[in-house]
This record gives structure tokens, C-alpha cells and sequence, in this order.
């Protein structure tokens, strides 16, 4: 049997109208300070795929590094890579993109980290979710609405058949691919216990953490793993507690930073019936072992990425799939107690396919937002960032 792995496969969420989601944003515990937006821009370089799901990081000798998922003829298909672009000029031009890893899967949303040794950690899952478009093409009679053209469909099942049934059924799930030489070489891919878009952290006592969800294997609970040894290896830490009237089912795409007052706060997008699209917020105050119950921060968008700012405060940014669509940030001055009211940095979007944005601050103290976007007039999506300040 084959386990579809999209997000929204999982989810039960596809195609879902913007109307049917019914929590509503209200007004959060401290004002929002004003974001000046400075430039929007598109910095992915190949026009004919799309990209989807990046991660930037800030590396310490001051270049920027860029993960997402690339090679794509569309949000769902069997063509994903990992691929990797830099900046050496905090982010005014970008490098031709290299390629990571091409499995014989759908590698989606890519994570990464640069820990205190210098090494770089990438990060992916794999599905075979587009599978159902395929079968449906395959059954589709001629000439009908729903027939794709003998090209399409030839290019679809050659990348299907890159690996059999059994192989690709052991292949689902998330990885990680871990590089000592700033990027020059890397490991062949390893599993990781848990997966989400961002990747995992580092703690200020050495150890790494990665917040997020069992993927291919497992019984798919959310929780946190660690560890000890630069991300060679990771063991199973803790769970984290469902809300009352939520499941794990419900929970995906957790992301997590750890805050000046030593505390840990990992948030999570809720995929239950009753508040899709809400982000819940769970906190631990031991260094990752124990988690309190998820609860509300009064946060409609999906998914978040979490920064500790040069000044202790944190930063929250996420996609906004509403009118009008773009992405968003919020500030927290009390260690994630408490938000400010949203902040936009973009507005401008054709529709929901867009988001997952995640932020770097840079050397002057300004701040750069990477996400993917589709614009109305193209049907491949693209990275695009916001240089903006506070």
C-alpha cells in the first residue's frame, strides 16, 4: 500500500476555500512595531521549475545559505530535488543553484542548520503523494478533459519508475544530509526521527533539537529529538501533549528556538477541524524533556518560523493564505509569552500557494525573509525575500 507524504494528504486540508477556516486573528497582548518593507524581490534563477519550501540561515562567516525544494513542474509531483544557493553580499545577489540530493522520490520542504562546529545540516522528506495524479492520468480516456498530453505523461511515469513499489515504500520519510566542509561535500542521506520544513536547532548548551513530526515510520507523533554529536546521531527526547479535542493527526510542521530566559518554545500548525490554520504554541522549561499542552496564541497562518533577535526578543514569521495573501511577522518582547500585533511583509500574492517564509537578521541589524511564491501569471512557483527592518 503507499502512504501519500504531502502535508495536505496528512492533513485531510487540500484545496480547502479560505472561508472554511473559522479562527479568527484578534487583537494579541502588546502592539505590533511597524515592519519597513525595503524590497521585494525574486531570487530563484530557473524559471522553468518550481520551487517550493525554502530555509536561509546565516552562516558565521557571514554568508547566507538557501535550501528549498527545486527541479519541480508543480506543487506536487515526482521531480523535487534538494538544492542549495549562497550569498556573499547578505543577500543582494544569489549563486546558481546546486543540487543536493535527487533521490528517486519527491523530495519536498528543505531544512538547514549551521552548528557550532561549522557543519551544515540539510534536511527533506520524501513522498509519493503525486502517485494519485498520475493513476487518474493513466485512467483518463482520450481526448477527455482530464487526459494529459503523451509527453506529460511519459515524463511522469519515467520518474515513477526510477524506483519499484517495495523501494519506494522503504524510502518514505524524512532525512538528513550533514556536510564538514562548509558545503563542498556531502554525506549520503540518513534518517532523522522526527521532520519539519525548517529543520532542527541548536541549544546554548551544545545540544541540537529537532521539533517536529514522524514521517514513514512511527506511529506520525510530534515531539522533539536530540543530539550530542554535531547531528551524526539522534535519539528520541520527548512527545508533545495534544490539546483536548486535538489528536497528533492534527498537528504538523513544528518549528522551535530557544529564548533568552532559557526556555524553549516550539510552535505548531493545528490541522483540526475546528481551528485549521491556527498556530499553537507549546513551551519547555527543561531543556526539551517535558512540554506544557499546545495552546492558542491567538494566530491565524501557517507554517511559523521562530528567531531569537540580536536584542533577546523573538521573532515569529508565516504564510498567510487569506486576502490578501502574503506573509506576515509578529514580535514577542517577553521570551514567546505574548505576541504583537501582525506585521506585513508582503500583500501581494495571486492565491495560497505560497509561504512557509523563514528569516535571518544581518550584519547592520536589518532583516531578510526568504519564501516561495506563485505568481497569477505563471504556473511554477519562485523564491522570493524581503529585506525590512523594524
Amino acid at each position: 500500500m503507499t502512504h501519500s507524504m504531502t502535508r495536505r494528504d496528512l492533513m485531510r486540508v487540500a484545496g480547502t476555500a479560505a472561508a472554511a477556516w473559522t479562527l479568527q486573528e484578534r487583537e494579541s497582548f502588546s502592539a505590533a512595531p511597524k515592519a519597513k518593507v525595503e524590497s521585494l524581490s525574486v531570487i530563484s534563477q530557473r524559471p522553468e521549475y518550481y520551487h517550493g519550501w525554502p530555509t536561509v540561515v546565516r552562516c558565521r562567516n557571514g554568508e547566507l545559505l538557501v535550501v528549498c525544494s527545486g527541479g519541480r513542474e508543480q506543487h506536487v509531483c515526482p521531480f523535487g530535488w534538494v538544492e542549495l544557493i549562497r550569498s556573499k553580499n547578505e543577500g543582494r545577489t544569489w549563486s546558481w543553484p546546486r543540487v543536493l540530493w535527487d533521490g528517486p522520490l519527491d523530495d519536498r520542504d528543505a531544512g538547514i542548520l549551521e552548528t557550532s562546529r561549522g557543519t551544515l545540516l540539510a534536511t527533506t522528506f520524501t513522498s509519493t503523494a503525486y502517485q494519485t495524479s498520475l493513476q487518474k492520468a493513466e485512467k483518463a480516456p482520450a481526448n477527455g478533459p482530464e487526459t494529459w498530453d503523451a509527453q506529460r505523461l511519459a515524463r511522469w511515469q519515467a520518474a515513477d519508475g526510477r524506483a519499484t513499489q517495495a523501494e519506494k515504500e522503504s524510502l518514505l520519510g524524512g532525512w538528513m544530509i550533514r556536510s564538514t566542509d562548509a558545503g563542498l561535500t556531502w554525506s549520503a542521506p540518513y534518517r532523522c526521527l522526527a521532520n519539519s520544513p525548517h529543520g532542527p536547532i541548536q541549544l546554548t548548551d551544545g545540544r541540537l533539537l529537532y521539533a517536529g513530526k514522524q514521517f514513514g515510520y512511527g506511529d506520525r507523533r510530534i515531539g522533539v529529538c536530540e543530539s550530542n554529536d554535531d547531528g551524526q546521531t539522534w535519539r528520541w527526547l520527548a512527545g508533545i501533549p495534544t490539546r483536548q479535542g486535538d489528536a497528533h493527526a492534527d498537528y504538523h510542521e513544528l518549528h522551535a528556538v530557544e529564548a533568552a530566559d532559557g526556555r524553549i518554545i516550539a510552535q505548531i500548525r493545528n490541522a483540526n477541524e475546528d481551528n485549521k490554520g491556527e498556530t499553537l504554541q507549546s513551551e519547555s522549561s527543561d531543556g526539551g524533556r517535558t512540554w506544557t499542552t499546545p495552546h492558542s496564541i491567538d494566530v491565524w497562518g501557517l507554517p511559523s518560523h521562530l528567531l531569537l533577535l540580536q536584542d533577546k526578543n523573538l521573532l515569529m514569521t508565516y504564510g498567510y493564505r487569506r486576502k490578501p495573501h502574503g506573509n506576515k511577522a509578529r514580535l514577542s518582547r517577553d521570551h514567546g509569552r505574548s505576541w504583537s500585533d501582525p506585521m506585513t511583509l508582503s500583500k501581494d500574492g495571486a492565491g495560497g500557494d505560497l509561504g512557509y517564509p523563514s528569516t535571518v537578521q544581518l550584519k547592520d541589524g536589518s532583516l531578510l525573509s526568504i519564501w516561495y511564491e506563485r505568481f497569477a501569471d505563471s504556473p511554477r512557483a519562485v523564491l522570493r525575500q524581503a529585506r525590512w527592518s523594524l
